[in-house]
């Protein structure tokens, strides 16, 4: 493979929006799956997004947009799936296993399949059969908004085949997004699952009004629990001070734009978990994934506290505030 050749994204919410910016940034053309028909035709009149990212403006005659996913997919080379995890099963059931050969199928979620457990790569893999080599994943510290704001980003695209992922990372990077390489595909698809967990850890703790004292504790111990976690699910070598470990969880936890942060400070300030998700009108991954992870470590059992909090809070109805004093006797 000498060349990443057509990007296709598959997504037209916030982060697919920020994905297309940093793709057409070096790239003359690409392909976007949208699903709905209303949307494509609010860009051919707006100019932007109509419904996301509307600061964020496009050359209308470098995209080619889709309604039909298999069809974009076919058309493409490489694949960057910025599909919300709940809804990916959805999207992906008309799909044919020959549909994929061939392609390079990158995984730009934030989050892990409910029910199945498992990760991107691993649903990928298992049910339409795809070649390890030919699945990635990328991950980083890089707000949409911030994208947006033409702030400089950080990602990192980890695959199996590392010169499909030096291609990718080379085809991305410019002067506003620095991309890098790892071959850890499910180990940072697993960290950008737990940083969103600890995303709602840190808003329940701002929420309750623990200053920032106690937020810097959390986040040492999250960045501890994140390490036991990936050690015990996936042993190799790795530094869990890396960006697309550590600096993805950082920012996840005390950004303005996280939306699982809020999630969780609503939670804090004695929202109910339905009436902070309606308010918010978003999807905050780290919902999904408290469950996925505390059901996932029943087959590990790896000593994980706050991950565990984090899904009684949420799905037990444990009172925050207890939950959190509970908590503190483990740091």
């Amino acid at each position: 493979m000498d060349s990443i050749g057509k990007i296709c994204i598959l997504g037209g919410g916030t982060w697919g929006t920020a994905l297309a910016k940093i793709v057409l940034i070096n790239q003359k053309s690409m392909n976007w799956f949208i699903r709905r028909d209303d949307q494509i035709e609010g860009f051919y009149k707006l100019g932007h997004n109509p419904s996301y990212l509307t600061n964020v403006k496009f050359n209308l005659a470098q995209i080619t947009f889709y309604s039909n996913m298999e069809k974009a997919i076919k058309e493409s080379d490489t694949i960057i799936i910025a599909i919300p995890s709940p809804y990916v099963k959805q999207y992906f059931r008309r799909i044919w296993n020959n549909t994929f050969k061939g392609k390079f199928m990158i995984s730009a979620l934030k989050g892990i399949i409910p029910n199945d457990n498992m990760v991107m790569s691993e649903f990928l893999a298992d049910n339409f059969k795809i070649p390890l080599e030919n699945i990635g994943v990328l991950s980083g510290p890089c707000h949409a908004e911030e994208v947006a704001l033409e702030r400089l980003s950080f990602l990192t695209v980890a695959s199996k085949d590392q010169e499909k992922a030096k291609l990718l990372s080379d085809a991305i990077n410019s002067r506003l997004l620095k991309a890098g390489v790892s071959d850890d595909v499910v180990g940072i698809e697993l960290a950008a699952v737990l940083k969103n967990i600890y995303a709602i850890a840190a808003g329940i703790c701002q929420g309750l009004l623990y200053g920032d004292n106690f937020q810097a504790v959390l986040m040492s111990n999250c960045a501890k629990e994140m390490s036991r976690f990936l050690d015990g699910v996936v042993p190799i070598e790795r530094n869990i001070t890396e960006q697309h470990y550590l600096g993805d969880m950082l920012v996840t936890g005390y950004s303005q734009f996280s939306r699982n942060r809020t999630l969780g400070a609503m939670i804090g300030k004695g929202y109910s978990v339905k009436s902070a998700q309606l308010e918010m009108e978003m999807i905050a991954e780290g919902y999904y994934g408290a469950k996925c992870i505390y059901e996932l470590n029943s087959r590990f059992n790896i000593n994980i506290p706050i991950a565990e909090t984090v899904y009684q809070i949420l799905y037990e109805k444990i009172a925050p505030q207890k939950a959190i004093k509970k908590l503190i006797d483990f740091f």
